[in-house]
């Protein structure tokens, strides 16, 4: 069969933003990227290694084409000498290992961060899609398609109710967590051309590219993280990462994630001055409600007009929670709504929760400290501790 990936541009848009970032400010650094299963797959992934192993190699020998870096180069926050290095980049085989543990599939990505970064998207849809493989693809597409189209029905009966100032709009995150690449496509090409209204973008770049939309997409956990280990004082770590994002990209891609250390411990940080150079705040874990209030409150004290800020809800979301949580908010904010699995992989099977996250920079561990139970990913429980002690934050998960 044809590689899974055949286009480097078939990843997250904040791939490249982040990447850019760690490009012009710390390209020194070295970093480990680790795979990890949260959930039970139907059958054990470590039979997947062989296939694993051939699509890294797949991977390994693609190279950014004239025409991928043309448009990169058009998206006016990206700068010419980062496409330059994107010219010249590849991925080295040697940077990457697949193996197994007992049933578990293991996948490290270890070396200079600016060469291994990348992987993590390409590898989750690798895997992703060598799973769904094993299944009868033909009556997932059935189901896929039919819950696709009871989407779009939703949407076309969805309108404004009085006090909603903002309109509604969605994105497609679901490059990683996907069914299929062919099967994200079609999803994709179905919400732009039957609910333009509502649907606004996709964090896929290729798809962006091919289909004219808005590539979306800011920052993740693995960019702040890294700055725990940049020899900074690790109290001021977040706000070093946001001053970094603030100088690389002048008011560009101004959507703040919340939860590496909590949101608590980020408004903290977000002062006036990130408060107004920030366009808002994106929310990835925790009571989203709760989050969006604090986030409301927050801007009042600080004396900011929150219709002019906008809050991204991106954690686990569905269209009907979409619509909920835009019904609390439209009339006090701008909203936006980032859909992974439920799109691009809401086909009648139970989707694998796969991750591949920063565990190490510089040769120290780095951690996030969620507002969800169970979505710390760190080896190092002394530096846990410690992230615990230093936020205030001795009883979080």
């Amino acid at each position: 069969m044809p590689a899974i990936i055949q286009s480097l541009l078939d990843t997250d848009l904040y791939k490249f933003s982040m990447w850019q970032a760690m490009l012009h400010r710390h390209p020194q650094t070295q970093a480990r990227y680790t795979f990890q299963c949260r959930n039970a797959p139907q059958f054990p992934l470590a039979q997947l290694l062989d296939d694993v192993n051939r699509e890294l190699d797949a991977l390994c020998g693609l190279r950014f084409q004239a025409d991928e870096l043309s448009y990169l180069g058009s998206l006016r926050y990206i700068k010419s000498d980062f496409v330059d290095f994107l010219r010249i980049f590849s991925f080295q085989r040697d940077f990457i290992r697949a193996g197994i543990d007992g049933d578990a599939l293991t996948i490290e990505a270890s070396g200079p961060q600016v060469h291994v970064m990348a992987f993590e998207v390409f590898v989750l849809a690798i895997v992703n899609e060598l799973y769904f493989r094993r299944f009868d693809r033909q009556a997932a597409l059935a189901e896929g398609r039919r819950r696709l189209q009871h989407k779009l029905d939703a949407l076309r009966a969805f309108a404004l109710e009085p006090g909603e100032r903002h309109p509604f709009e969605f994105f497609d995150f679901g490059v990683r967590r996907r069914f299929a690449r062919d099967w994200q496509r079609e999803v994709v090409t179905a919400f732009k051309l039957q609910a333009p209204q509502f649907f606004k973008g996709t964090s896929n770049v290729l798809l962006a590219r091919d289909l004219g939309l808005v590539p979306i997409g800011t920052m993740a956990h693995e960019y702040l993280q890294t700055w725990q280990a940049l020899g900074v004082r690790l109290r001021d770590f977040q706000s070093a990462g946001l001053e970094a994002w603030v100088q690389e990209y002048r008011g560009d891609l101004g959507i703040a994630l919340t939860d590496v250390v909590g949101m608590d411990a980020f408004l903290r940080d977000f002062d006036l001055y990130f408060a107004k150079l920030f366009d808002g705040l994106r929310h990835d874990s925790g009571d989203p409600v709760a989050w969006g209030e604090k986030a409301l409150a927050h801007y009042e004290a600080l004396r900011i007009d929150a219709n002019t800020k906008r809050l991204v809800f991106s954690d686990g979301l569905d269209l009907p929670t979409a619509m909920r949580l835009y019904r609390v908010f439209a009339g006090r904010t701008q909203t936006g709504f980032g859909i992974g699995t439920n799109l691009t992989n809401d086909v009648g099977l139970v989707p694998l929760n796969i991750v591949m996250k920063l565990t190490a920079a510089n040769g120290q561990p780095v951690a996030k400290l969620s507002d969800s139970p169970g979505k710390t990913m760190c080896s190092d429980e002394t530096f846990l501790a410690y992230l615990r002690q230093v936020f205030g934050m001795e009883h979080a998960t």
